[in-house]
C-alpha cells in the first residue's frame, strides 16, 4: 500500500469505537514507518467559533461550527480549505484543490483564493503501520477524495454519500447490523 496521503479513509461497518463509527477521515500526512495524521470530516461540533478565530467566520461553509477532527490534539485547530492555484505562505496542499491553512495568514488575502474553509479541534493519528494493520483487517475502506468532501452541506450524510459513490454496496447495513 502506498502513501494515502490526500485519500478518504472510510469506517466500514466492523469499526464501531465512538470515535471513529461511520466516519470519513481525509489523511493529511502518511508516512507508512512513521504513521499517519488526518481529519474526521463528518462530525459537526456544537460549539460556535471562539472570538480568536471570528476573522474567518465569513470564509467557513455552512455549518460554520467547529468541527471535531479526532480525538487526539483538543486544543489543537486546523483549517482545512479548498481552493484551485492557493499561493498562501502557510498553504500546505494535501491533493488538487485541498489543503490545510495557516490560522495566522492574512484573511482578506484568503478570502480571494479559497472557495471554502472548515475549522478542525483536533484530528486522527496512527503509530507507525498502525493504519496499514486496521485497513487490513476490514475497520477501513480506503477511497478516493474530492474537494467537494471537504465542504458537504450535510456532512452527517457523507459516510453514505462517499460509499454510494464507491458503489453503494454497504450504505444500507442498518447502524446494528444483527437487526437487519
Amino acid at each position: 500500500m502506498g502513501p494515502l496521503t490526500g485519500r478518504l479513509v472510510v469506517a466500514s461497518h466492523d469499526l464501531t469505537d465512538g470515535s471513529f463509527h461511520r466516519s470519513v477521515v481525509l489523511v493529511l500526512a502518511h508516512d507508512p514507518g512513521a504513521g499517519a495524521a488526518g481529519i474526521v470530516l463528518n462530525r459537526p461540533g456544537v460549539a460556535d467559533l471562539p472570538d480568536r478565530l471570528a476573522r474567518w467566520a465569513p470564509l467557513l461553509s455552512p455549518p460554520a461550527v467547529m468541527f471535531r477532527g479526532g480525538p487526539v490534539g483538543p486544543d489543537t485547530v486546523i483549517g482545512l480549505a479548498t481552493g484551485d492555484d492557493v499561493e498562501l505562505p502557510g498553504w500546505q496542499a494535501v491533493r488538487t484543490g485541498i489543503g490545510v491553512i495557516d490560522l495566522t495568514d492574512d484573511v482578506e488575502t484568503a478570502r480571494t483564493q479559497l472557495r471554502a474553509l472548515r475549522l478542525f479541534v483536533g484530528y486522527a493519528g496512527w503509530a507507525a503501520d498502525q493504519l496499514e494493520e486496521e485497513i487490513g483487517s476490514g475497520a477501513w475502506f480506503v477511497v478516493d477524495a474530492e474537494p467537494a468532501d471537504v465542504r458537504a452541506a450535510e456532512p452527517a450524510g457523507l459516510w453514505r454519500s462517499v460509499l454510494t459513490r464507491q458503489g453503494g454496496m454497504f450504505t444500507t447495513v442498518p447502524d446494528d447490523p444483527s437487526m437487519n
